[in-house]
């Protein structure tokens, strides 16, 4: 059979599976079959235990359960209360105010959670009730925490990047560090816009009907001072994780072990870890893991399969006989990618794309490094995109409002975003400076 028919009835197949709600793994290893039976003479059920067990026997992969294990720690013990009123002291008086506790929430939450979703509920719950009470501008107050939400899957630990180290064999350490740089850049660009808006409406609280401070949003110095300490653990944490890797004294996966400890020591400290809380912890994170596991075997395995039909070696002979530049493969990716992502969530998206992306992309001399970085930052657009943006779902889950207002709320995040990913293509030094750096040490 030629491989252009293998290719549609493939493409078919899966679209059929997932448009009728099948679990994404399942329709992946389905696919796969399809493929083997198709399009090579070789036992399916061979190459599929193989590939599964190897895929599944990955040390890279047991950073994994690790950082989810710490998210729903610090989740489940209201470490983010205790940001909020860290943060809202000293940024009650940037237009916008507390605007920005949404945003800089999302940042540092991000660095200890490593999930999207989990981002975007923490920091959802505790800030939406207080921005709607003070009646500040709603478009921005559910703007501001869809795109600030997306930084989970950017800023280190992040899931999504140990999904990508692990598909393409890249170093799990260089993609944490090479995420910092552009999450604070997205950061600063979202910062700027909400000052902006908030300059517009001439208000110092982007939409804040009465704009005078009211009393319980004004501190003085030495409560502002005193104020940080609800932060030092937070720190502490970020630094204990980071800090580690950057100057190699621990690997991710080493890392991941000592923030999961920290985590505990941290909640045990504070007098919020219970017994309750910690199995819930443990049963949530064993969930989220064997999911994301199970979907990385089934991509292994169409991996496998589509190698022995051929498909992305015709695949990358085509778009090189198209000879595009890699200004335009990448805005052609852009578009790719947004629109799948329409349909899938991140980590699917990643592994679905990889094994055939990844070898055009090398071959026009993009580095791989910064190729992953450009990535999450797409896959982040998605997650605010319908129909299926993930962080949408969890926002309406908040608010009860219908899922396009929001949409519409988050757009102008999008483009920023989208702002973001031109600076990475003119200056790939925001994602390569300090992965090179490391290198020094």
């Amino acid at each position: 059979m030629e491989i252009g028919l293998i290719a549609l009835i493939l493409t078919i197949v899966l679209f059929a599976l997932l448009a009728a709600g099948v679990w994404v793994s399942i329709a992946l290893i389905c696919v796969a079959l399809t493929a083997m039976v198709l399009g090579s003479p070789v036992s399916p059920g061979d190459v599929l235990v193989t590939t599964i067990w190897g895929a599944s026997n990955s040390y890279e992969l047991a950073s994994l359960p690790m950082f989810i294990w710490m998210g729903e720690i610090l989740f489940r013990n209201k470490l983010s209360e205790a940001m909020f009123a860290g943060l809202a002291p000293w940024l009650g008086r940037l237009p916008g105010r507390l605007l920005h506790v949404n945003i800089w929430g999302c940042g540092i939450f991000a660095a200890v959670s490593g999930s999207s979703s989990a981002t975007t509920a923490t920091i959802g719950k505790m800030t939406l009730p207080e921005l709607a009470k003070r009646n500040y501008d709603e478009k921005l107050s559910i703007g501001t925490l869809a795109g600030s939400g997306t930084l989970g899957l950017l800023i280190p630990p992040s899931i999504i990047l140990i999904v990508y180290g692990a598909a393409t064999d890249q170093s799990i350490a260089r993609l944490f560090i090479a995420g910092i740089v552009p999450g604070l850049l997205l950061l600063l660009l979202f910062t700027s816009y909400v000052i902006v808006q908030s300059t517009i409406k001439k208000t110092k609280s982007g939409g804040l009907v009465n704009t005078k401070i009211t009393a319980d949003e004004q501190y003085t110095f030495k409560e502002k001072v005193a104020a940080l300490n609800k932060l030092l653990p937070i720190v502490f944490l970020i630094g204990g994780l980071i800090g580690s890797i950057y100057f190699g004294i621990a690997s991710p996966t080493e890392a991941a072990a000592v923030g999961v400890i920290l985590s505990l020591f941290i909640t045990k400290m504070k007098g919020t870890l219970s017994t309750q809380s910690f199995i819930e912890s443990i049963m949530a994170a064993t969930s989220t893991s064997c999911m994301i596991i199970f979907i990385l075997a089934s991509a292994a395995f169409l991996t496998s399969a589509m190698g022995f039909t051929g498909i992305p070696r015709e695949l990358a002979n085509w778009i090189g006989q198209l000879q595009l530049s890699p200004v335009l493969l990448l805005a052609v990716l852009t578009v790719f990618f947004v629109i799948l992502g329409c349909f899938l969530d991140g980590i699917s998206v990643v592994v679905l794309t990889t094994s055939i992306i990844l070898p055009i992309v090398e071959s026009v001399d993009i580095n791989p490094i910064w190729f992953g970085i450009y990535l999450v930052v797409v896959v982040e657009m998605s997650q605010i995109t319908p129909p299926v943006g993930f962080n949408l779902f969890v926002i309406q889950s908040l608010t009860d409002k219908n899922i396009l207002t929001i949409a519409g709320y988050a757009f102008p995040f999008f483009l920023l975003m989208l702002f973001a990913v031109v600076l990475m293509c003119i200056f790939p030094q925001i994602a390569l400076w300090l992965p090179e750096q490391m290198n020094n040490y």
